[in-house]
């Protein structure tokens, strides 16, 4: 672990990979409802870090943290969420070029990958969903598109990812579906979350 300062009252946590991010959230999150870490107000995974926010002694946080024994993930996943994709989308034909397959085997193949939300960002409700691994991963559009409609989902690297709304896009996009990813009203408003496992199906 190494151990950065975010401005006054936050820090980041850099760790290896994936899992130690998890182990590490899942751990806070652990202590803290046994009354660790009192003025915490946020606990925001990424891909390799950790951000601690409202941390009132930040040095003495990174020194508590960097005694733990993270644990091993283990067990079943808190959530699933089941996705029904419609996989016609424009950039399907050019995924199957990149990975040497059939337009059908790369829905037989994305639907059949682990997939598992690292992250969430760039827009609300958007979450960078992992499980491509190093085999499947593509390349961003050489243009973004400059709007791409709501539900679109998407390859980029090794995530898939689903727009939340009409916005911009650069990634590979493979089909569509009706989920709606943010909505106000509910609690929470995001439909996938840090730690989500999802599972696409055909439509």
């Amino acid at each position: 672990m190494r151990f950065l300062p975010a401005g006054p009252s936050a820090l980041l946590v850099e760790l290896k990979d994936l899992d130690e991010v998890f182990s590490l959230a899942a751990e806070i999150d652990r202590r803290r409802q046994d009354g660790w870490g009192g003025s915490i107000v946020d606990v925001v995974p990424g891909a390799t870090t950790v951000l601690i926010d409202g941390v009132a002694d930040p040095a003495g946080v990174a020194d508590d943290i960097g005694t733990w024994s993270l644990p091993e993930l283990s067990g079943a996943p808190a959530e699933t969420v089941e996705i029904a994709c419609r996989y016609d989308g424009p950039d399907l034909v050019d995924v199957a070029k990149l990975w040497g397959v059939t337009e059908v085997e790369v829905v037989e193949i994305h639907a059949s990958l682990s997939h598992r939300v690292a992250f969430c960002g760039f827009a609300p409700g958007f979450a960078y969903i992992d499980g491509l691994g190093e085999r499947w991963q593509v390349p961003r559009r050489p243009s973004p598109r400059p709007v791409v409609p709501a539900g679109s989902v998407a390859l980029g690297g090794t995530f898939s990812g689903i727009y939340p709304r009409s916005s911009p896009a650069g990634w590979q996009i493979i089909g569509y579906t009706d989920a709606r990813l943010w909505d106000p009203g509910r609690d929470p408003p995001a439909l996938l979350a840090p730690g989500t496992t999802v599972s696409f199906v055909a439509a």
